[in-house]
């Protein structure tokens, strides 16, 4: 979890409609599409096709994976006015907290979780899947710091769904790719273990965390977590019966970028937005 730091870039340029809100100017929009590319390197190299996920995902699903026993404090709710209010709203007054009426739906708070609840019931056989995918997430946080933690946020993901062996190897090849990518972009990042697995934290499950962690971050020296590689063993598979042939229920892993955070790093390492994507372009060539 990054906190704020004396050592956070001046967000000189970038325009503020609200807390946690920015628009990036045509300099910074440049450097993170830019990153978006370099990072999305690591689909290619893996054959991981490009996919949309959904813009919103389904209370009930979240809850059978255990999301709000995890993640209480993150959860973004879509609501609606309710049609009582529409006159009201009409007639030029300002919308209140009884106009709202809830939908069933939250906003995404990481782009895997609709990949994988669109695979539920699948056979994503002895093979496996891979797929990639870069959305706009969202999550409530205690507060709010430039880049570095917004409301909203892009998040680039590339899955993989199949033997626990696979799942592994995903992985390896993902922290291969971040510590490859970083030194051609001039940015030391640090890998440590996170304490926020995909999974209830309670009983067993907390003791194995403990004992083999199952995601790891990689964060930039102020702090930022820019990068990680999850390791959700079989617990997808079996939520959402989404098996891998003879091998039962389909393990997965997912290395994750964000793509705003990598902006900041290559602020802090670079400076201005035109040097970090010269940077970015050198690597990318």
């Amino acid at each position: 979890m990054s906190t704020p730091s004396a050592t956070t870039p001046p967000v000189t340029g970038l325009k503020s409609p609200g807390p946690g809100l920015l628009t990036l100017d045509p300099a910074h929009t440049a450097l993170l599409g830019a990153l978006d590319v370099l990072l999305g390197g690591l689909a290619a190299r893996l054959s991981a096709p490009e996919v949309t996920g959904p813009p919103l995902l389904p209370a009930d699903g979240l809850a059978r994976l255990d999301y709000f026993r995890n993640f209480p404090h993150l959860g973004v709710a879509a609501g609606r006015f309710a049609p009582d209010a529409h006159d009201l709203l009409a007639a030029g007054q300002a919308p209140g907290d009884r106009s709202l009426e809830p939908t069933g739906y939250l906003l995404p708070s990481a782009t895997c979780y609709g990949l994988l609840l669109s695979l539920e019931g699948a056979d994503v056989g002895e093979d496996g899947l891979r797929l990639s995918a870069a959305g706009r997430c969202f999550r409530n946080e205690t507060h709010y710091d430039g880049l570095r933690r917004l409301w909203g946020f892009h998040m680039r993901e590339v899955v993989y769904l199949g033997t626990k062996e696979g799942a592994v190897q995903h992985l390896e090849r993902g922290a291969e790719f971040i510590q490859r990518t970083a030194a051609l972009l001039g940015l030391d990042l640090t890998r440590a273990a996170a304490d926020d697995p995909f999974y209830d934290k309670g009983g067993s499950r907390a003791r194995l965390m403990a004992l083999d962690p199952v995601k790891h971050e990689y964060s930039a020296p102020d702090g930022t977590a820019v990068a990680s590689v999850n390791r959700h063993r079989n617990f997808f598979g079996e939520r959402l019966d989404i098996r891998a042939g003879a091998h039962g229920p389909a393990h997965s892993s997912c290395v994750a970028f964000g793509l705003e955070r990598w902006t900041h790093a290559m602020l802090l390492a670079h400076g201005g937005p035109e040097e970090a994507l010269a940077r970015v372009r050198a690597a990318t060539a």
